[in-house]
């Protein structure tokens, strides 16, 4: 995909990208496939699909108590547990605001953590990396934001939400469906949204303006992005998934960059 060449103009020392369908099929690569960049926040997707394996797996419930008075599993993966953003402190009652919360998958890992008698990222590799042949991803740290991986790994993970294997596929599309619709928050980087729509662990796109993804991309469309200026984004009308990792921090070059180069895929992909 001649598309995928605008990462060369990106203002960024090191940057990977590729499109890959559901049935695995890469359409095309660009860059360093098998170089590891620090993911950022798009290791928040990975944890999430580790919770639920877990919850698959009979160890959690999306609806047990997890994190603050009130609060559930369900509450902490779409971001509405009312903690703060990088502190374990209540801001506001469960369901009630979209607060974006490292905070709140670092409870998460926790809370899986103690329900399986595994560490947090060793059960996210037994999981998902193993299973999926991810040998160059590691989610040590933080579930939130300390994920290392490659293009060609999140490849890999991008075609299992696509089509999915490890998990049942009602319940990736429980985690690509909003949860606790209507809810005002902030996407960070991109200001005030309402609604600012989440799933599972996943960001949706909707109706947000303005948003990482392009002017082209389906309201369906669902991922995350980090601020490591890394995304991942999977546009179902579109029928695949778009994977750029970089190694310089998000900033008003990725605002700028990023919506063109998505556009530019989605039209190479609609030819």
């Amino acid at each position: 995909m001649q598309s995928l060449a605008m990462i060369e103009n990106w203002p960024v020392p090191t940057a990977a990208a590729a499109v890959v369908r559901a049935d695995g099929t890469v359409l095309g690569r660009h860059g360093p496939g098998g170089h590891r960049f620090p993911l950022a926040s798009v290791t928040k997707p990975l944890a999430a699909y580790a919770a639920l394996v877990a919850y698959e797996e009979g160890a959690v419930e999306l609806d047990e108590p997890a994190g603050p008075e009130g609060s559930t599993v369900r509450h902490l993966l779409a971001h509405t547990s009312g903690l703060a953003f990088d502190e374990h402190r209540v801001t506001a009652p469960p369901g009630t605001r979209r607060l974006y919360s490292n905070a709140g998958f670092e409870v998460l890992g926790d809370h899986i953590a103690k329900a399986t008698g595994i560490p947090f990222p060793e059960y996210a590799r037994q999981a998902v990396l193993e299973p999926l042949h991810m040998t160059a991803t590691t989610l040590d740290g933080s579930p939130a934001r300390d994920g290392v991986s490659t293009v060609e790994d999140l490849v890999r993970f991008a075609a299992e939400v696509q089509a999915p294997r490890l998990l049942d596929p009602r319940t990736v599309l429980e985690a690509q469906s909003v949860v606790h619709p209507g809810l005002k928050g902030v996407l960070p980087g991109y200001g005030h949204q309402n609604p600012n729509d989440w799933g599972l662990g996943f960001e949706i796109r909707d109706s947000k303006s303005p948003h990482w993804t392009g002017t082209r991309s389906s309201p369906a469309t669902f991922g995350h992005f980090g601020q490591s200026g890394t995304f991942l984004w999977i546009d179902p009308v579109a029928g695949a998934a778009c994977v750029a990792l970089t190694d310089r921090p998000f900033g008003p070059w990725a605002a700028e960059a990023w919506t063109p180069f998505t556009d530019a895929v989605l039209a190479e992909l609609a030819a």
